[in-house]
């Protein structure tokens, strides 16, 4: 029997990282062979999401390719947009099996009981590594929150997290692969919870007992933040990253949004990790164009986003997901002034993430270096500074320092030099 080749692809955040991840060591360990190109593989996967129509249409349009470069191929859909429409990934020609998340977890049983059976014996696959110097770890899924724009809450229904103690054996399996940064993820890292440990209780944990170089986290709502919770930063391998959802800086549209916080407690949570930790990176999400926003709301979230100075700010204009309270609002922005708003808000993007990476050009930064590309090594500091150099050396998953010199592309050109 030959090998079966599988291609995995994931769509959207990290959550959906961390559970392609899982799987494709899963799969790899069951004896199947992983492949980079559908077009060499006996069987594609892809992860979906479906937080906006956007992330639909990158998935429809996945699946197609992946049918017109290997007609030969199975096409299997799992994942959030497999959940909300199942029907409509199934009517896409090639498309032989669709698996929600809450069947996603199948994906071997289902190989298995088609005759899709794994020819090489555990341990010698011909698959290439996933999270070998990041790895994404899920440690919680589910959320009852139910924003009105949002659509997780109906494919991520199940709200639970995982055991505190397979949560250890994960981090330590990762590090014992060869992972120097492992990253947290969830709907909701920070609302945790397992056999009376919360999240702050399992950070502390993780520091205590394993050998992990950098725990990273997700994401985190601002109102999660507190000086207790950042006293554990004091362990220099949590990363000084911050990745605060704000979705909107003005009140009156975080209310119609339903979000639980005000601008004030997100602005309290900023000034609260500044305080604690100057260097951090605080990241987030902004939505452009929510069904019923003013000018003068847009201008107060704008207003917002460049007082606060982000690291980054990830823009999406509002995309109208059925199921949700937002949806059925009669006031809906136009797709024109949702573009101009979204153009705006990327300018300014752009602006705050070229201010705080020239806040640290002079000095000297360790960097996790993960690839080489056209004779070109890039990496990423503790703070999310993309940084890139020129080395003779195998850099790949070295934790080394550079000195930052001058602005590049998305982020810093490093020079070597003794500290």
């Amino acid at each position: 029997m030959s090998d079966i080749r599988i291609a995995l692809d994931t769509l959207g955040c990290k959550l959906n990282q961390a559970e392609a991840e899982t799987l494709a060591r899963e799969l790899a360990a069951a004896g199947y062979t992983l492949v980079r190109s559908v077009a060499e593989a006996d069987i594609y996967i892809l992860n979906t999401c479906t937080v906006t129509h956007i992330a639909d249409r990158k998935a429809r349009n996945l699946l197609r390719q992946a049918h017109r470069r290997n007609g030969a191929a199975r096409l299997i859909a799992i994942g959030c947009y497999a959940e909300r429409s199942p029907q409509e990934l199934a009517g896409i020609e090639g498309v032989d099996l669709v698996l929600g998340n809450d069947r996603k977890t199948q994906v071997l049983d289902k190989l298995r009981a088609s005759g899709c059976l794994a020819s090489l014996p555990p341990g010698e696959h011909n698959g290439y590594d996933y999270g070998r110097n990041r790895s994404f770890l899920k440690i919680q899924d589910g959320c009852r929150d139910f924003c009105s724009y949002c659509i997780v809450p109906l494919v991520r229904r199940k709200v639970k997290s995982v055991p505190v103690e397979k949560v250890i054996a994960e981090v330590k399996d990762r590090i014992a692969g060869g992972a120097r940064e492992v990253v947290l993820t969830g709907t909701e890292v920070g609302a945790y919870h397992c056999d009376g440990i919360n999240f702050a209780g399992l950070l502390k944990r993780i520091l205590a007992e394993t050998g992990v170089t950098r725990l990273r986290l997700s994401s985190l709502q601002p109102q999660e933040v507190s000086a207790e919770l950042l006293e554990l930063w004091e362990d220099s391998r949590l990363c000084p990253q911050f990745h605060l959802s704000l979705q909107s800086g003005s009140d009156s549209v975080l209310r119609r949004m339903k979000r639980r916080y005000t601008s004030a407690d997100y602005q309290y949570a900023v000034a609260l990790i500044r305080r604690e930790l100057p260097d951090t990176a605080i990241t987030t999400d902004v939505i452009a164009g929510f069904p019923g926003e003013t000018e003068a709301e847009f201008k107060e979230s704008h207003d917002f986003c460049r007082r606060t100075g982000f690291a980054r700010i990830h823009v999406f204009p509002y995309s109208r997901r059925p199921g949700t309270e937002a949806a059925d609002i009669t006031d809906q922005v136009s797709d024109k002034v949702k573009r101009e708003r979204v153009k705006k808000m990327l300018a300014l993007a752009g602006e705050s993430a070229l201010n705080f990476r020239q806040h640290f050009l002079g000095r000297a930064m360790p960097v996790l270096w993960e690839q080489k590309s056209n004779g070109v090594w890039s990496g990423y500091t503790a703070n999310y500074i993309r940084v890139y150099t020129r080395s003779n050396e195998d850099l790949t998953n070295q934790l080394v320092p550079v000195k930052l010199e001058s602005i590049y592309q998305d982020g810093v050109w490093g020079t070597w030099s003794d500290f």
